[in-house]
């Protein structure tokens, strides 16, 4: 790009913008205006830095035109910059106080040093103004995919040629032993795009979940439009992904559209993820029949859900445990992620043993704190009893008409549970009080003395102390490792071991900052819509014209149905 003899070169001048701008895709102007700012750095170079020199190109015949601005003020303190009033009454009559006076200059030849910064100055201006032109185009449209060119490959990260900017696979975003080379196309989804010191950054990725989801949503029609639903996906890239589908119309089947014919669309998804195996499955409002459905192709005896934390025992035969658990885990895990429970796999013979131990535990446990004898203790435990507190508390008559229980009987027993029971309490409230936890804890509701107890062993001795706590911090949370084979990590809670789930932790502490008085009670009680005739008139009106549009559908269907006949 030369500037040497700028003045006489008008035409050359203009053909230099258009060039640039379509090379680099941005507005004329934009380049107008850096070489303007590149003629203006070289004027105060050669009349002086101190002097206020402006450049001004005509867009139609390029012609640069150079001035020297001054202000006209009362006493002058900077001659390069500012005028008296009568000197610039000198020059124009009309000239008042703080008007700006622009002097004309001499059309300016660029020397080798000049033009050298001038370029420097043109090329600045013009990188700037592509990478903000790069990251509007690229900022809206994350989550899609893109194809572009393998431009180069550096230490496993891929560089993309998109046309217009540059993207980067990071090589924890590929698909494991996935090859590429100079020049080969390729998809990819953005999930990120940055503004940093060298740039706009288009983050690419080929192993998220996302990407496959946005594969089938391009393969299968009924996907784009809505019909068929993609409520979950879980990947474990280049081995086995497995998605979770749903249709909103009662005729078509989601798993079938996402086959298609003879597998053709998801043929055409497994062959961009390199021979991926996608196990389609139909998604589930209820949580056991979604995860027997995700545990496929395994075979599933028994499902138990424990909904306050968040697990699912998952019984199956002898001959379905590898299946179920996968090579390395991987069918278990990817279940776990498309359904968000932790999955506990035991067998059939591993149930029934875990289940005789349970058996003999509590009626050992019955045998202790009611003082009774085996036969007695294993009576309760067939009918269900698990604590002594359910015992203690049921109503008599659940007890009095076990076989072999009549009602003296039952009542002693009962008796004897309320004594275990009130003794155990007043141990722990000695404990309590031994931990200096205070008397007002036990106002909350859900708060116990067992409770109670664990608080203080863990420091939360005060209802300020319970309302500053987390929820994780009582019931515990679960840590998925990022690495495929790792497996989720469980960390403790306070109250761990006490059958209280997050929302009652969640309620428990927010009654604990009610009762300090750090929010008031109201401030928890869901806002009431406001309902006033024009609401009411537009909800009327909606109705309206909802009836109208249902008789219009079902006409255009009668007429539908009439036509295929």
């Amino acid at each position: 790009m030369s500037l040497v003899g700028v003045s006489a070169n008008r035409l050359e001048l203009l053909q230099i913008a258009d060039a640039v701008a379509r090379e680099k895709s941005i507005e004329r102007t934009i380049v107008i205006e850096a070489m303007e700012d590149a003629i203006q750095k070289a004027a105060k170079s050669r009349y002086g830095a101190e002097n206020d020199i402006r450049c001004e190109i005509d867009p139609q015949t390029g012609e640069a035109r150079l001035t020297r601005v001054v202000t006209v003020v009362e006493e002058v303190e900077n001659d390069a910059t500012e005028i008296t009033l009568e000197e610039a009454k000198a020059r124009n009559p009309e000239a008042q106080l703080e008007d700006q006076i622009a002097e004309a200059l001499p059309p300016l030849e660029f020397g080798r040093v000049a033009a050298q910064n001038a370029k420097q100055v043109i090329v600045q201006k013009v990188r700037e103004a592509e990478r903000e032109r790069q990251h509007e185009e690229y900022k809206d449209k994350v989550g899609e995919i893109v194809v572009g060119s393998v431009k180069r490959v550096e230490y496993g990260n891929v560089i993309v040629d998109l046309g217009r900017a540059e993207g980067i696979i990071r090589r924890d975003e590929m698909i494991p032993r996935e090859n590429v080379r100079f020049g080969d196309r390729i998809r990819s989804y953005i999930y990120d795009v940055r503004r940093e010191q060298r740039g706009p950054q288009i983050f690419l990725s080929r192993g998220k979940p996302e990407f496959m989801a946005k594969l089938f949503a391009q393969e299968v029609p009924e996907i784009e439009d809505g019909t068929v639903e993609i409520k979950s996906v879980a990947r474990d890239p280049g081995s086995r992904a497995k998605i979770a589908v749903i249709s909103n119309s009662s005729t078509i089947d989601p798993v079938g559209a996402c086959v298609g014919m003879r597998g053709a669309r998801v043929q055409a998804v497994v062959n961009e993820l390199q021979g991926e195996k996608v196990d389609i499955i139909q998604w589930n409002p209820e949580a056991a029949s979604f995860l027997v459905n995700a545990l496929a192709p395994a075979e599933v005896s028994k499902v138990v859900l424990d909904e306050d934390s968040n697990k699912i025992e998952v019984v199956v035969p002898e001959d379905q445990l590898s299946l179920a658990i996968g090579r390395r885990g991987q069918n278990v895990r990817l279940a776990s992620t498309l359904t968000g429970w932790d999955i506990d796999i035991l067998t059939e013979q591993e149930e029934s043993e875990r289940r005789q131990k349970e058996f003999a535990e509590r009626s050992e446990m019955f045998m202790d704190t009611l003082d009774v004898d085996e036969f007695i203790a294993q009576l309760l435990v067939t009918e269900g009893f698990a604590s002594v507190e359910e015992v203690a508390y049921v109503e008599l008559a659940e007890i009095s008409q076990i076989e072999g229980f009549d009602e003296s009987t039952a009542e002693e027993i009962q008796g004897r549970g309320r004594e275990h029971l009130e003794r155990i309490e007043a141990e722990r409230d000695a404990k309590r009080r031994e931990l200096g936890v205070a008397d007002d804890l036990a106002e909350i509701e859900g708060v116990t003395t067992a409770v109670m107890v664990a608080l203080g062993e863990n420091d939360v001795k005060t209802v300020e102390d319970l309302a500053d706590c987390a929820t994780d911090e009582l019931v515990g949370w679960t840590e998925r490792k990022k690495e495929k084979d790792a497996e989720p990590v469980r960390h403790k809670g306070i109250l761990d071991g006490f059958d209280i789930g997050r929302v009652d932790a969640e309620n428990m502490i927010m009654a604990s900052r009610v009762h300090a008085g750090w929010i008031k009670a109201e401030d928890l009680l869901p806002d009431e819509p406001e309902e006033d005739e024009a609401a009411e008139d537009s909800a009327e009106g909606a109705a309206e014209a909802t009836a109208e549009e249902a008789e219009n559908a079902d006409a255009e269907t009668s007429s539908a149905s009439t036509d295929q006949s």
